[in-house]
């Protein structure tokens, strides 16, 4: 994992660049797009982000994560659209990059060598375990990565794969927990589709446990 600088420095010509936030389902991707763009909000920079026009299972104006994080955006049918609706924000999030048009990769370009600090979460890797989409030359072009992982639902050991549950040739199904689970190398296995998600014991919290 490489660390990423936490504003946009000042200098005679503005400095732009390309984050890239991948992983499996449920490994937190949007979760830290958010965070990132609150950062930058409140070093009171103008913002925008982005998300594709068929991701529509939270809100159809913001981009939400599963663990209840939310922020308004602009949805979008294709790639081309950001540069014209991206303005004067100095700080770009795309959520959901993998479901993109390979234009991404091009518009992302365009950003950063035009002093944004552009920011795309999304999977790197399909349910057959290939590359998806735009993500694999995003991963290349970025100057920073962060590789997300996720808890497998059944040993709990750390996840990168994601699981299809339903029966589907297509390699685009927009899901959530029943359409996929998290599963580490071992569990992992793109030709079932059995569903096997189960609830992890928690492990103890000690500042619950009473005190003898």
């Amino acid at each position: 994992m490489l660390s990423y600088p936490p504003f946009l420095p000042s200098s005679p010509q503005q400095l732009g660049w390309i984050e890239v936030i991948a992983g499996c389902m449920f490994s937190g991707k949007t979760s830290e797009l958010i965070r990132r763009i609150r950062r930058a909000q409140y070093a009171r920079l103008p913002v925008v982000v982005f998300k594709p026009e068929l991701d529509q299972r939270y809100s159809a104006d913001s981009v939400d994560s599963h663990s209840g994080m939310q922020i308004r955006s602009f949805r979008v049918t294709e790639s081309e659209q950001i540069l014209e609706l991206a303005g004067d924000a100095r700080v770009i999030g795309i959520d959901e990059g993998q479901f993109f048009d390979a234009g991404l990769v091009q518009v992302c370009e365009e950003l950063a060598n035009g002093g944004k600090r552009v920011i795309v979460a999304g999977l790197d890797l399909d349910y057959m375990g290939e590359p998806f989409g735009p993500m694999p030359i995003l991963l290349c072009k970025a100057e920073y990565i962060q590789k997300m992982l996720a808890i497998c639902v059944l040993c709990g050991a750390p996840a990168d794969r994601s699981q299809r549950t339903i029966s589907r040739g297509s390699q685009v199904l927009v899901g959530e927990t029943d359409a996929y689970e998290a599963r580490c190398r071992n569990h992992w296995d793109p030709d079932s589709y059995e569903a096997s998600q189960e609830q992890l014991p928690f492990g103890p919290n000690l500042a619950e446990s009473p005190r003898a």
